[in-house]
């Protein structure tokens, strides 16, 4: 990486010269001044950079189409300092955690809020929203830019702007069309050196010339590839339906694991039309998306309509918009990926593809081939949003707006397994294996209404020649209900029939355990309120000095408590103030090098309701099964203190941009500290006590962190323009203490291996603790007698989820009709825990397991004994000087149960998005009716490279679990993809 970061200086320090010397030549090419962009902020507030006092980010559209990403939010990444996306669902409908700045709270919500179109909506519909139908992204990062959203906006807020009409007369159609394909890489190394088999004395009558060979196993402690069976033929699974056997070399298959991936191919097709005139506009956004993925079957469709319309009544103005998503996706279970981990290098997975349940390479892991015929999950989403906005200007200075906001979503989920409930025997005395899979089918139901207004009276006075004032004063009413309903069972006593009246075994709708499917009997109702008066002052003299504040006092639902009859609901305040100060336009300093100095720092207050809907009261739990399998109520022992207020953050910032050359070099920064209060943390209370849990106050922590972001300009020409942009991102949450005096908070714990997410006082959020080998003080591993590690008694920390710091380059050139871009970061640091390892580990496909050979034992490198009261090298075979020493070493429990041994480092390089695009001159069209044509050639995700440590056992940034517990990659999550695609737009 050490060369990578010299690259980076080199083409900055090679930028420089290159833009001095541009500044000699005549550039062609007008400027706009850094401080004229207009920003839509919070509540849909316009205002110009200058008048900014919190660091904001705009991405415009030509950035998030350039490489065409299915969704907003493929398209953001890695473009903006600060945001961390974290893919938590790696298949074809993947799910993402956004967090801007680290994570501040411990149990609650660190997610950024998502507003569109002024209105507040989650990260699954931006997840939805193409691309090609927003106008720009602006990511405030500040808290005092968001504190006008209150509770809502403690975690910075991403506003998504959604295209409109344009003003001319003349109705405008864009059409898009892109085809692309995906393709796996970056699959986990194993040793190549032994193949299938197992050290085991009851296979001694099936052994091969004396091995250790197994035809029908899954793990690979078999003999030595250049061994007595090396390159013979031998039969390589389990009998076939047929009772023939698959026969194959014995010898290594090159890349085995992407043997079972295909190409994924996707079509994404959008037609846009504009209309518009000097008092009404319309826009129309239709977009198709096919998604095909790298595992046969998995499927997602998707059309998404877009309809924004506004017009000008006198002192009225109306706008409205309508939303429709619909989405049907067809999936597998991702648990396949863990039966297909088990794969020896001797065995072809393509072999077995029609060998159904029975034939597989092996009874002691499912048929990935099977999974994908009898395990599915169907899941279909509608979606539909309005959005009606008013204005009223009752004179040139006061005017009342009203934006009111419905949605309404409904997700059904279905997913059946057909089972396999024979006992298979068969021919060879050698097997029989009980084995099956029960067969289940469940039917979820989420639904979920949200409305949103906002209600306000802005006022815009020039108070004499030099002041300007501006006050916002508004309503805020936020209304959720949303619910789930769930029902199915096991057993299907008709095969193929998926109801719940072809189920033997029904679940009971309060079963909360976990499900055949992996999931829970989900029946709940849940209701949400929310109540703000809120206000926003700027204040600006001339054109180089802006005061900002803000103030919101909200009532939420969320603190409501009835108990004996006494209703309580205390509102809470939220403020903030910030300072925006253009030396550069106060005084006439810098000449034409020092062209634009902004500073702003600000102030911060605001509060998380980290709480659940109905927490704070006494609740009672619905249990079942007693009496007599009836349902009955239980007392809750998990409770909340009805007292309990938010967790307050109070935050204090410093932004500074600075212009060079007409800014054609942009240098901002921002430093900022964040002390939080009173956390909302679940302890464990006394046993004596009779609760499980107590959810109170309990903890404080501080946030601090700086951002650096270069902006550069070298040529600008009439004919050719080179942009770079840079940035350097840094930031940390320390758990300062517990009020309870406990040193951690467990948040995921496992018990084999021995390691979970916890947040541990003095350390960073979110800390890995786990099991640890005992050392010498030269950090040498201590064997006992019989030459296997000690573990200590005690935990450890063992590191944690958040990068020391994150670097990213975008570069784009254009000369005339042809643009090149690219996008890429590198995030250093930070740890994840693989249980891929873990698996390979058992299986004897980890690198590691043939470092020395089997038959002499495994002595641990780097290993020492005590011996006399000193430290000695060891040389003594863990467990046994021979083959099964190693076996017992590795698959037993010491390696793969030890917590250190699965934490990997979360280093990563990665190039985003490469793209080369050709604009059709305009002298080829004149004569047609096509305005423009634009032909483009791109790759996402084209090159990934990771720490020496990560054997490509999972990408870094994928996550098993959703919130707050990233780092977790679990055997379900599939690896790294790649695409690259083609795509079209006219424009007539």
């Amino acid at each position: 990486m050490k060369k990578l970061t010299t690259s980076v200086l080199a083409v900055v320090l090679t930028s420089s010269f290159a833009l001095v010397n541009a500044q000699n030549v005549q550039d062609t090419i007008k400027t706009q001044n850094i401080g004229e962009v207009i920003i839509t902020g919070a509540l849909g507030i316009k205002k110009t950079a200058d008048a900014t006092t919190s660091a904001q980010q705009v991405v415009g559209a030509k950035e998030l189409n350039q490489a065409a990403a299915p969704n907003a939010i493929q398209s953001l990444t890695g473009k903006v300092s600060g945001l961390k996306i974290t893919n938590t669902n790696s298949s074809v409908n993947p799910d993402y955690n956004i967090v801007l700045r680290s994570a501040k709270s411990v149990t609650g919500s660190n997610q950024a809020l998502i507003v569109i179109d002024n209105s507040i909506s989650t990260a699954a519909i931006l997840g939805a929203l193409p691309p090609e139908a927003i106008e720009n992204v602006n990511v405030i990062k500040g808290l005092q830019g968001s504190a006008l959203y209150g509770s809502q906006g403690v975690n910075g807020v991403i506003i998504v702007t959604t295209k409109r009409g344009t003003k001319s007369e003349k109705i405008s159609f864009n059409l898009t069309s892109a085809v692309e394909i995906s393709q796996v890489f970056k699959l986990p190394k194993v040793q190549t050196r032994y193949g299938k088999g197992v050290q085991d004395e009851s296979y001694s009558d099936v052994d091969y010339g004396g091995t250790n060979y197994v035809p029908w196993e899954n793990t690979s402690w078999g003999p030595a590839y250049n061994g007595i069976l090396g390159g013979q033929t031998v039969p390589t699974g389990l009998p076939q339906p047929n009772g023939q056997y698959i026969y194959g070399q014995y010898a290594p298959v090159k890349d085995h694991f992407s043997k079972f991936f295909q190409n994924g191919v996707s079509y994404q097709n959008g037609l846009s039309i504009n209309v518009g005139g000097s008092d009404s506009y319309a826009f129309v956004s239709m977009n198709r998306l096919d998604n095909g993925f790298v595992v046969a079957g998995d499927k997602l469709k998707q059309n998404n309509f877009l309809f924004k319309g506004g017009k000008k009544f006198d002192k009225l103005r109306v706008d409205g918009q309508f939303n429709y998503i619909g989405r049907l996706v067809n999936q597998t279970n991702g648990g396949l990926y863990d039966d297909l981990l088990q794969m020896p290098t001797t065995n072809d997975i393509r072999a077995y593809k029609n060998s159904g349940f029975t034939g597989y390479l092996t009874p002691y892991s499912v048929n990935p081939y099977w999974s994908i015929e009898n395990e599915r999950l169907n899941s279909s989403l509608e979606y539909l949003n309005g959005i009606i906005s008013l204005q009223y200007d009752i004179n040139k200075n006061i005017n009342v707006t009203y934006t009111g906001n419905l949605s309404l979503s409904k997700t059904e989920q279905e997913n059946h397994n057909n089972g396999y409930n024979k006992v298979i025997t068969y021919d060879d005395p050698n097997v029989s294996i009980p084995t099956g899979v029960a067969s289940y089918y469940y039917n979820r139901n989420y639904t979920d209404r949200r409305y949103y207004g906002d209600l306000l009276l802005n006022f815009d006075y020039d108070l004499n020649e030099d002041f300007n004032l501006k006050v916002n004063l508004g309503n805020n009413i936020q209304d959720r209900a949303y619910n789930a309903r769930s029902v199915g069972g096991s057993g299907l006593i008709i095969p193929g029939w998926y109801s719940v009246n072809n189920i033997s075994s029904l679940a009971l709708p309060t079963d909360t355990a976990v499900k055949e499917d992996g999931g829970t009997m989900d029946n709940y109702n849940r209701r949400v309120k929310s109540y703000a008066f809120f206000g926003n002052l700027d204040l600006a003299f001339k054109d180089y000095l802006y005061l900002n504040g803000t103030y919101r006092y909200e009532q939420s639902s969320l603190f409501s408590t009835n108990i004996n009859g006494q209703f309580n609901n205390k509102a809470y305040p939220y403020y903030s103030a910030g300072l925006s100060f253009i030396p550069t336009k106060a005084f006439d300093f810098g000449g034409d090098v020092l062209t634009y100095v902004k500073i702003a720092p600000s102030y911060s207050r605001v509060g998380n309701a980290n709480l659940n809907p109905y927490s704070v009261n006494p609740t009672g739990n619905v249990a079942a099964g007693y009496p007599f399998n009836v349902p009955s109520y239980v007392l809750n022992t998990s409770v909340t203190n009805p007292n309990v207020k938010p967790e307050y953050f109070t935050s204090i910032e410093l932004n500074a941009i600075l212009g060079f050359f007409n800014d054609r070099i942009t240098l901002e920064g921002s430093v900022y500290q964040s002390k939080t209060k009173d956390l909302i943390i679940a302890s464990a209370p006394s046993n004596t006590s009779g609760l499980s849990s107590y959810v109170d106050n309990i903890g404080n922590a501080k946030t601090t962190g700086f951002d650096i972001d270069l902006g550069l300009t070298p040529i600008k020409t009439q004919n050719f323009t080179w942009n770079l942009h840079g940035y350097f991102s840094k930031s940390e949450t320390i758990l300062e203490s517990l009020k309870s005096g406990a040193s951690q908070v467990a948040l995921l714990t496992y018990s084999s291996p021995s390691i979970g997410v916890a947040a541990v006082v003095g350390e960073n959020l979110y800390s890995f603790v786990g099991s640890t080998y005992r050392k010498d003080p030269n950090g040498n591993i201590i064997v006992g007698a019989n030459g296997v590690p000690l573990i200590n008694s005690a935990l450890s920390v063992l590191g944690n989820v958040n990068p020391d710091y994150t670097m990213g380059l975008t570069t784009s050139f254009k000369y005339k009709g042809l643009s090149l871009s690219a996008v890429m970061d590198y995030r250093k640091g930070g740890q994840f825990v693989s249980f891929t390892k873990g698996l390979l580990a058992f299986t004897g496909g980890l690198e590691q397991t043939a470092d020395q050979e089997r038959e002499n034992g495994y002595v641990v490198p780097n290993s020492v004994q005590l011996v006399g009261g000193n430290y000695v090298t060891n040389s003594t075979a863990a467990y046994s000087a021979d083959y099964s020493g190693v076996v017992t070493y590795w698959t037993g429990n010491n390696f793969r149960r030890t917590g250190e041994n699965l934490i990997v480092d979360a280093t990563f390089f990665k190039v985003r998005e490469i793209a080369l695009s050709y604009d059709l001159p305009k002298s080829v069209l004149q004569s047609t009716f096509v305005n423009g044509i634009t032909v483009s050639m791109y790759a996402r995700n084209p090159i990934a490279i990771y720490a020496k440590s990560n054997r490509n056992f999972a990408d870094p940034e994928s996550s098993n679990y959703s919130g707050n517990l990233s780092g977790i990659a679990d055997t379900s999550q599939y690896p790294t993809t790649r695409t690259f695609g083609f795509k079209l737009n006219a424009t007539f």
